[in-house]
């Protein structure tokens, strides 16, 4: 079978079977194609270790990060295991595979002093009724309130709020649904922006969305116009070069666990199916409290 045939066989199971989100099919869907260029002629049944081993020797010499190495991997040998199931290959070529272990970075997280400066600064641009800027304020307002992803934010409708109680109803990765809480600013700022900012907003629309935000000519916002307004506003802050969303994401919940949170709290809020995926936040906690000691303890 065709390599490239196989893959899209492969990709359509993620969607249909799987269940997985756009972007985990979509970074499959990437790699295995990088596969393909690497493997330029070797069909389906002829991909053996040795094919596999060079594409990730090419990718080194590329310089491609060990995390994109690992992830890489991890795609072949999702990929050939499903084709191994499939029965469309005698034998999985990928299970000796071994790539490089991904180093652990620790997310870049923004002080509470700075978060509290920037919602400030967004609070009171608002005032000055802007559509525009009352939606900012409560996309950065609920992103940091809540800790939802962009594409969960992205797809929330209007539907999905509770303003009485301060929850919202987010479709999370694997379709799995979960209600997340936000507090008392991301709620004022979210009442502002739905009942002064997004009227005009939808006004301008040819075909009305339920969305709860809207771009500028009233369609559904998507991922990339919340990536510019995060990196916009928030890059400064860190000192990053490139920062976008998630970055909201980790600042929430490091901020929950410095508070004091019970960690599998911190888990069922941003919907890891993981607990392992949430103690990264601990180490940053950690970081935080050693680099505190550091600076003042006189003994440190």
């Amino acid at each position: 079978m065709d390599l490239a045939v196989a893959t899209e066989a492969f990709v359509g199971h993620l969607e249909r079977v799987r269940r997985l989100s756009p972007a985990t099919v979509k970074a499959y869907r990437s790699d295995l194609r990088d596969l393909q260029t690497s493997a330029v002629g070797v069909t389906l049944e002829e991909v053996d270790l040795e094919v596999l081993r060079n594409w990730l020797w090419r990718a080194t010499q590329r310089g491609d990060a060990r995390s994109t190495l690992a992830r890489r991997a991890a795609a072949a040998r999702s990929f050939f295991s499903w084709a191994h199931e499939q029965e469309l290959v005698s034998h999985d070529p990928s299970l000796r595979l071994i790539a490089p272990k991904k180093g652990r970075t620790l997310p870049t997280v923004a002080s509470r002093e700075a978060m509290s400066g920037l919602l400030d600064a967004h609070r009171d641009a608002a005032e000055t009724g802007d559509p525009i800027a009352l939606r900012d304020h409560a996309i950065l307002e609920l992103l940091y309130g809540s800790g939802i992803r962009v594409a969960e934010l992205c797809g929330l409708d209007v539907d999905d709020l509770d303003l009485d109680r301060g929850t919202a109803r987010v479709l999370g990765k694997g379709a799995k649904e979960r209600v997340v809480p936000y507090g008392a600013p991301a709620r004022a700022a979210l009442e502002a922006y739905l009942h002064r900012g997004r009227p005009v907003l939808v006004a301008r629309a040819r075909n009305f969305s339920p969305a709860v935000m809207l771009g500028s000519r009233g369609a559904r916002i998507g991922p990339r116009a919340v990536y510019e307004l995060v990196a916009r506003v928030l890059a400064p802050i860190v000192g990053a070069e490139t920062i976008g969303p998630h970055a909201l994401r980790h600042t929430a919940a490091t901020h929950l666990l410095d508070g004091g949170a019970d960690l599998r709290a911190v888990q069922e809020i941003l919907g890891h199916a993981s607990l392992g995926t949430t103690q990264i936040y601990t180490h940053v906690s950690a970081e935080r409290l050693t680099a505190t000691y550091r600076l003042a303890h006189p003994r440190a």
